[in-house]
């Protein structure tokens, strides 16, 4: 496929038509969708209709995040591009025994590499449970829609691709191995260029300690328990002191491919929280009010469907899973 980098030829949009990868990634973008309705529909599990504009912003606020929102002037009033509509899942989760979930765009406003789009689809689910309920049933969803790609598109894939082994390992593979953050710097030797620490006195595992845990310990694994001050406010503390977070990533292909966490239950605790992250609780007043009301545990995770694409057709720059690219500050058509 065509590079899809900022300064991309005028004529793409028409080239492209002739690539065998651009029909392919049509094939899969309308699987993602079906098999993620189907996964949820057998679950009872609920979609919600979403704006893609919020004045609550979620993923890009850790101080280990490397994202920046989008803030719009929406007819006067200064709003965002949804960066994640995880907090309105967590809303949906009280109107939903079976909890909540949509696919839908999210905006960012960091600069775009292999590894990052300025806008992608992201499939995102809160249900009622613990972190390793989300855990399993995040890991469920992945072999779901890997399976149906390999039953539906096996061999035009393996055509496309040299080989469709990657997507057998997994639909095939017993559950993930999971260790702790505290684990894997063990398991990496310490190595500062794996586990890197930020002065602000958190840890973030690097992309160089991703591809080492993939290729030295499994392909497809889980890193939970992260430093707290490395992920948003709102993780749920996964211990009495504070210092880790009831998080987990699920490394494969590019690394990161799902994120997920447990929530904390009530506004006490996340108040803790929010004063723990230096994040002024006005920002936050409903979130807050709505677990003032109606406590409850809560939990959530999200797949970045660009980044699954790039693993299935063996990719190595995400750019190229866009097959209308927008880049910030770039005027691309159509």
């Amino acid at each position: 496929m065509t590079s899809t980098i900022p300064g991309i030829a005028a004529d793409r949009f028409l080239s492209i038509l002739r690539d065998p990868q651009t029909r392919m990634l049509v094939d899969l973008q309308d699987l993602v969708t079906r098999t993620t309705t189907e996964f949820w529909a057998r679950r009872g599990t609920r979609n919600m209709h979403l704006p893609i504009t919020t004045n609550s912003i979620s993923s890009p606020m850790g101080l280990g995040s490397d994202s920046l929102p989008v803030k719009i002037d929406l007819f006067g009033q200064p709003t965002y591009l949804a960066d994640s509509m995880q907090f309105m899942l967590e809303y949906g989760a009280r109107l939903s025994d079976n909890g909540a979930w949509y696919l839908m765009p999210s905006f960012r406003g960091e600069d775009a590499d292999e590894r990052h789009l300025n806008q992608f689809f992201h499939s995102e689910a809160e249900i009622i449970g613990s972190l390793g309920d989300v855990m399993g049933l995040s890991e469920a969803y992945v072999r779901h829609i890997t399976a149906a790609a390999l039953s539906e598109l096996g061999d035009r894939l393996a055509a496309l691709t040299g080989s469709v082994d990657h997507l057998t390992a997994m639909v095939d593979s017993a559950p993930f191995p999971r260790i702790t953050l505290d684990e894997a710097e063990r398991l990496l030797d310490d190595d500062p260029a794996s586990v890197r620490h930020e002065p602000g006195g958190f840890r973030v595992l690097t992309g160089r300690g991703e591809r080492r845990l993939m290729t030295e310990v499994s392909p497809f694994i889980w890193v939970t328990h992260f430093d707290h001050l490395s992920v948003p406010f709102y993780q749920a503390y996964g211990d009495e002191a504070q210092r880790t977070a009831l998080n987990g990533d699920l490394l494969f292909g590019i690394g990161e491919v799902v994120g997920c966490g447990e929530r904390h239950v009530d506004g006490a605790q996340a108040r803790r929280a929010l004063e723990h992250h230096e994040v002024p609780e006005e920002d936050y007043d409903w979130y807050i009010r709505m677990k003032d009301e109606h406590p409850m545990q809560t939990s959530g995770f999200g797949l970045g469907v660009e980044r699954w694409l790039m693993w299935v057709l063996r990719s190595d720059d995400i750019r190229d899973m866009a097959i209308l690219p927008r880049y910030n500050g770039v005027r691309i058509v159509p």
